[in-house]
């Protein structure tokens, strides 16, 4: 069935008789075998043909001030957020990835090139073929590549405001003290280092040179372990009671560096098991006061000839709360946690992933059991994280993660390993405040 179109862009069938047709207006013009009502030829032509037009709009003056177009989204619907206000590029804060592995390709480059505070200014790498196939893929120039042996004329480029560590766990330390003695700011991804005195070496490093510090702790930048967090703090759900968090993944390659003992500094605990000891931490904003481990791995496997395969703790905080983890590297793949409160819970599948949060709550109402999937909008974790460190550097605020974080962290994993090889618990001894590792809360959108 054919449709016809008036002047106002509303559709007619084409099924209504002409006397019915030429009842709405009074009169019609046919134009292209179709029946056009209410207007001469001219009005059709000059009314019909396309022009392109801008919707309206409320444009601020401040550059990161997002700009306001008209409302389309009825209040039924999920809402979009602001529209994205990036920095004009050489407002930017400039960065130097250190590292051309997995992460780094796979995630943090292509993240930089969606930031909107932060840019891919520099490449280090100890590899000159890979390096120049990345650097002409971003468009970093050869005076911009860098090898470990000059690593250190970093210090006179001025387009590098951050670098960005992204080596084996062991070569963050040398790298952070290195990069805050060529007066850059420091990113460090983690576990930050193999020991808490390296991590208080880095810090003191830093302060030194009056650089910034963060650990890239992309999980409490994420928007669904942050509204977990939210729930908890609101006590919506009451107290929360017990916590149970898996980080497992299947590992290949025994030659790979999370498999020798002196790059990794372990094995599945400070790799993967760190999210459940790091989220955990977060979502309650309280510190353990004491741990109880065990440790395993599979004998004659030649992944685990330098490393754990498994390690399982508990967590006592206070007030009475437990949280019960595991990290293992020879499992199909979970990441998963859930909390258990006075009147309810909270699950998040895929938690520490990078992608494919799921959100689920639960609470009684009567003779109800109400479940709620909460649908939140996802974003790249490497790309807020990145811009919250930017926003620090431009706004000259306190890292959200910054190096205490990590060193915190340290002093726990020690503290679990010690646990897992004397059998019995162990009091974490000094433990600042929650709030006192932390600066302000990142503006997030």
């Amino acid at each position: 069935m054919k449709e016809v179109v008036n002047d106002q862009n509303t559709k007619v069938n084409e099924a209504l008789s002409r006397k019915q047709f030429l009842s709405f207006t009074g009169k019609s013009l046919a134009v292209g075998g179709l029946v056009v009502a209410g207007m001469n030829q001219n009005t059709v032509f000059a009314q019909t043909s396309k022009k392109a037009m801008s919707p309206p709009a409320r444009v601020p003056a401040q550059a990161q001030e997002p700009i306001v177009l008209e409302k389309w989204k009825s209040e039924v619907d999920q809402q979009s957020g602001p529209i994205p206000t990036p920095l004009p590029p050489e407002q930017r804060i400039g960065y130097a990835v250190v590292g051309l592995g997995h992460l780094a390709l796979e995630e943090i480059l292509p993240a930089l090139s969606s930031s909107k505070k932060s840019r891919l200014t520099a490449l280090v790498s100890g590899s000159p073929e890979k390096m120049k196939k990345v650097a002409s893929q971003y468009g970093i120039t050869a005076e911009n590549c860098y090898s470990y042996q000059n690593f250190d004329d970093l210090k006179m480029n001025k387009a590098v405001d951050v670098i960005y560590i992204v080596l084996p766990n062991a070569l963050h330390k040398e790298y952070t003290i290195r990069g805050a003695k060529a007066g850059k700011h420091i990113l460090c991804e983690k576990p930050m280092a193999i020991s808490s005195k390296e991590c208080e070496e880095m810090i003191a490093a830093c302060n030194k040179a009056n650089v910034k510090l963060m650990v890239a702790y992309r999980i409490q930048y994420q928007p669904h372990n942050r509204k977990v967090k939210a729930l908890i703090q609101s006590n919506e759900f009451g107290i929360p009671k017990f916590i149970e968090a898996s980080n497992g993944q299947s590992s290949a390659n025994p030659e790979h560096w999370r498999h020798k003992i002196a790059l990794a500094g372990g094995g599945a605990l400070p790799d993967i098991g760190l999210y459940c000891l790091n989220t955990t931490r977060f979502i309650l904003e309280k510190e353990p006061t004491e741990v109880f481990a065990y440790q395993y791995s599979t004998p004659g496997n030649p992944l685990f000839k330098e490393v754990e395969e498994l390690i399982s703790w508990q967590m006592k905080f206070p007030g009475g709360i437990i949280a019960s983890c595991n990290s293992d590297y020879n499992v199909h793949e979970i990441k998963d946690y859930r909390v258990l409160c006075e009147k309810g819970w909270m699950d998040l599948k895929k938690a520490y992933s990078y992608k494919g949060q799921d959100l689920k709550t639960a609470r009684a109402k009567g003779k109800l059991e109400l479940q709620e999937n909460i649908g939140i909008a996802e974003t790249n974790q490497f790309e807020v994280e990145m811009d919250h460190f930017s926003d620090c550097i431009l706004t000259n605020k306190r890292p959200y993660t910054p190096g205490e974080e990590g060193l915190q962290d340290h002093i726990i994993m020690e503290a679990i390993y010690k646990s897992a090889k004397e059998g019995k618990p162990i009091k974490i001894v000094s433990s600042p405040a929650y709030t006192a590792l932390h600066g302000p809360e990142p503006e997030i959108d």
